[in-house]
């Protein structure tokens, strides 16, 4: 059975170590990322990946670099690192100290979407499919020869938050079959073609929506894209609205069934503002419907929640 030290931090990783653990493999230590201060109180709360080792009795590491802890990586003489959304670059030494190399599970499929956000830039752009690489590692961003991959499809409205728990239940099943192959000596290693593209953090400078740019998919993908994370958002009246869900509709549907004039409307103006289906938004070439929306100092809420207690009137510019 294979001695195995797990690197990883947020859900997506627990994901990963539970299906290691349950499979039956020596799970020596894991290494994570320090406990962060969290919410209005600042409480420290602990990686996804710690709770489940603390519930494990599995040792813990939380380095602020993976250097602080060489010495203790060397001296447990893994066969094999397992690294899943651990959010440190490991340089080359690190890696070869297990005796099998160093493994990731990787959110896309390489060569494309190499970096920190592949889940988020594939819905941000609107990509109809993505999936699961594992992969070795090396001293690149994301580079080194592949082992296994799954393809899924992403739904017209799903989000970030969807898929990433969608993935993160697929990666941890490759990595299980990754594992059971390196076991018994039937891994292969497969080159990554050229060709590769780059998903790099994401900001919040790109989270506010322009409505004199973007078209209405675009502006739905950001939306789609950026939820949980962050949330895209617009500005109502000088106070910043959060928008957490939209949907897209054309101008020539949107005149079929409403006799609101919109000829002379400014991008990102409300046209329409319906307690039941939404408000309606003029974008580039077409129309977003606001669906789900949070307020400054406020909750998320459903529109409908919402317009009980809130106005907004048509005329108003979202900018």
């Amino acid at each position: 059975m294979l001695n195995i030290v797990f690197m990883g931090t947020p859900d997506f990783a627990k994901e990963s170590l539970e299906k290691v653990y349950n499979a039956g493999y020596n799970i020596m230590a894991v290494v994570t990322n320090p406990d962060k201060p969290k919410g209005r109180g600042m409480k420290m709360i602990a990686p996804p990946v710690k709770e489940f080792a603390i519930e494990k009795n599995i040792p813990i590491f939380q380095p602020n670099k993976i250097r602080e802890i060489e010495e203790e990586l060397k001296a447990l003489n893994p066969d094999l690192f397992c690294v899943v959304a651990y959010g440190k670059i490991l340089p080359k030494d690190i890696l070869d100290i297990p005796q099998l190399g160093s493994i990731n599970v990787h959110g896309s499929l390489l060569p494309k979407y190499r970096g920190a956000a592949p889940i988020q830039w594939a819905v941000i752009n609107g990509d109809k499919t993505t999936g699961i690489t594992t992969m070795y590692m090396d001293e690149g961003m994301d580079t080194g020869d592949m082992i296994l991959k799954q393809e899924v499809k992403i739904g017209e409205n799903e989000t970030t938050g969807e898929l990433w728990d969608r993935l993160s239940k697929i990666g941890a099943e490759l990595l299980v079959e990754t594992l059971h192959k390196i076991e018994n000596g039937t891994v292969s290693r497969t080159p990554q073609p050229e060709g590769a593209t780059m998903a790099p953090m994401l900001n919040k400078e790109m989270s506010k929506i322009d409505w004199n740019t973007k078209n209405i998919s675009e502006i739905k993908n950001l939306v789609r894209g950026l939820n949980p994370i962050m949330g895209a958002y617009s500005f109502l009246q000088d106070k910043k609205l959060k928008i957490w869900k939209v949907e897209k509709q054309k101008i020539e549907e949107f005149l079929k069934e409403n006799s609101e004039n919109i000829e002379k409307a400014e991008n990102g103006e409300i046209i329409k503002v319906d307690n039941k289906s939404g408000v309606y938004v003029k974008a580039k070439d077409g129309i977003i419907i606001l669906l789900e929306i949070q307020a400054e100092n406020s909750k998320r809420m459903l529109i409908q929640d919402y317009l009980r207690g809130n106005q907004i009137q048509v005329g108003q510019i979202l900018e």
